[in-house]
């Protein structure tokens, strides 16, 4: 039996499955039978358990599960939380049971506002669970340990869980829920670890079923015959080959430079990213220093920041990307006003724009780090929409001194006048991720949307073609550096579009040099060709797959 779902990575995984328990039932609704003070104490000391064993995780597991974690962490103690709390313990509840509460209700609040902030719904359930666990004196709920290498199996997995995987036992990890933007995503993503996502019907396997985990092509095989798994091993012996060949850089079969970037999320990543192939930084988000603070950071403190990051790479290109924030990731100190629809709110360069003096303060700080540095900066502003605001953000930055000043392509209006943004900015780098929930009108956390979510639909492949044309015809660069990039294939049919660089997180480089490798710039628009030309995602896909095996194949029968 097949199961579908959504890749991470190209990797494949064998073995015997484990599921994961399913989540503790709500506490039972109850007076309490002790004094309100005393289950005020109980409640924040477990809270702070909790935080702690969080915080731990994420200092042990580095990169972005740290700042997963940590965010966890601050949840657990967030002043308002632990009020409702309170409140409830005051009507006579346990402390169990308030927790849930008052939890689920936070819970229910950010689901509602969409966005960012209903992504991180799903890490409060990991946290209510934790510390009703730690309440019950039970075993918190993680990943079991059943003393031999698995497939892991389970309804979606906590950051907490993800980023701690034993990765010599979990061979790989398919969840029933979630999507290829979820937190399991992006952290085994960033780990390596096979896996397949929203994979629906994994919830009919059993512990002990053998099955294969082919995340290459989205399928997750149930009882496989011995030539399926025979096949699948060979795959795992040729990876092992690949990742263990020399790091060279990214180009195509002729020659052609294609330069492979890293998305990294701060500067404690840049070390591995270089190790791993990295020929610089595609994009470098900043919110890390901004969210789930008070103040914004003063221009002294992001100074040393980018400067730690630009020294990592001397020479090379590094982009960052001023702070993308806003309605759906509110800030205190820049926009918290509630709206109905954040996604299409204020955020991006118009939230900047409405508190201009943190761009101003930021462009600053970057251009101090430049300038005491020998890496190669370039700095966008995301969610540009229009000409004027493509101005607005070139102008102030070259005023604050940015040499190089350029914007990200995330909004279908923006794609669609790229010859006209481009004859402004210096480069445009494409945020492939929110450009098709864009187009496709499919909130990418939503997973009863998730067949829409697809960067593979012709419809986005069209808006990308326009921006790579429109850069060709400027001669202006055109990176790619949403998670379209970390797919071999679709890599390969991004630079037929018109893409000069790709960017991904750092574990994917490996994966698409091969595959660049393996075709010439003629093979790359032919995949391109055949993938417009499609009426679907998945039928881009296979049409530019099938492009690809004729391609191999007549390579094999001309040697």
């Amino acid at each position: 039996m097949e199961i579908n779902g959504t890749g991470i990575g190209q990797g494949v995984a064998v073995g015997p499955v484990v599921r994961m328990a399913e989540q503790l039932p709500p506490p039972v609704d109850r007076p309490s039978h002790l004094d309100p003070e005393l289950e005020g104490e109980r409640a924040r000391a477990s809270l702070s358990v909790v935080a702690a064993e969080l915080a731990n995780r994420g200092a042990k597991a580095g990169g972005a599960a740290k700042d997963v974690l940590e965010a966890q962490a601050m949840m657990a103690e967030d002043p308002s939380l632990v009020d409702e709390v309170t409140k409830l313990l005051a009507t006579g509840k346990t402390a169990e049971r308030a927790v849930y509460e008052s939890f689920a209700a936070y819970r229910d609040l950010l689901l509602g506002m969409g966005g960012y902030m209903a992504e991180r719904a799903t890490d409060l359930d990991d946290i209510s669970q934790r510390v009703i666990a730690n309440l019950l004196k039970l075993p918190a709920p993680g990943v079991p340990n059943p003393g031999h290498a698995f497939v892991l199996v389970a309804r979606d997995l906590a950051p907490a869980d993800t980023a701690t995987l034993d990765l010599d036992q979990v061979l790989g990890l398919v969840t029933i829920d979630g999507g290829p933007t979820s937190h399991t995503a992006i952290l085994a993503r960033e780990k390596s670890i096979v896996a397949i996502v929203g994979a629906t019907d994994a919830a009919t396997l059993a512990d002990g079923d053998t099955v294969v985990v082919d995340a290459a092509n989205d399928v997750v095989i149930s009882a496989p015959t011995p030539e399926q798994v025979a096949d699948a091993e060979a795959r795992i012996a040729e990876r092992a080959a690949l990742e263990a060949a020399p790091v060279t850089p990214g180009a195509l079969a002729d020659g052609t430079p294609v330069p492979l970037l890293a998305n990294l999320g701060s500067a404690d990543g840049a070390a591995e990213a270089v190790k791993l192939g990295a020929e610089g930084v595609g994009l470098f988000r900043t919110e890390f220093l901004f969210l789930d603070a008070d103040t914004a950071p003063s221009v002294r403190e992001q100074q040393e920041h980018y400067t730690r990051l630009l020294s990592a790479f001397p020479g090379r290109k590094v982009v960052v990307r001023v702070l993308d924030a806003g309605a759906d990731k509110p800030l205190s100190f820049l926009n918290d006003a509630h709206e109905e629809n954040p996604a299409l709110g204020l955020r991006g360069i118009r939230a900047l724009r409405h508190s201009e003096i943190i761009l101003r303060e930021q462009l600053t700080a970057l251009a101090m780090a430049d300038a005491t540095t020998d890496a190669d900066l370039w700095v966008m502003a995301p969610m540009i929409a229009t000409v004027e605001e493509t101005e607005y953000f070139t102008k102030l930055a070259d005023e604050l001194g940015i040499k190089v000043a350029g914007v990200m392509v995330e909004t279908p209006s923006a794609a669609l006048i790229a010859d006209r943004v481009l004859r402004v900015a210096a480069f445009a780098s494409i945020g492939t991720n929110d450009l098709t929930q864009y187009t496709m009108a499919a909130d990418r956390l939503l997973g009863t949307v998730a067949n829409l979510q697809s960067p593979w639909h012709p419809a986005v492949l069209k808006l990308i073609a326009d921006v790579g044309a429109a850069g060709a015809e400027l001669g202006k660069p055109v990176g790619i550096c949403g998670e379209a990039a970390a797919d071999p294939l679709l890599a390969v049919v991004l630079v037929g579009l018109g893409a000069t660089s790709l960017s991904m997180s750092p574990s994917a480089l490996a994966d698409v040099r091969a595959s660049l490798a393996r075709y010439t710039p003629d093979d790359a628009k032919a995949l391109a060709r055949a993938a417009m030309a499609a009426e679907g995602a998945a039928d881009a896909k296979q049409a530019a797959q099938a492009v690809a095996t004729e391609i191999t194949t007549a390579r094999a029968a001309a040697s």
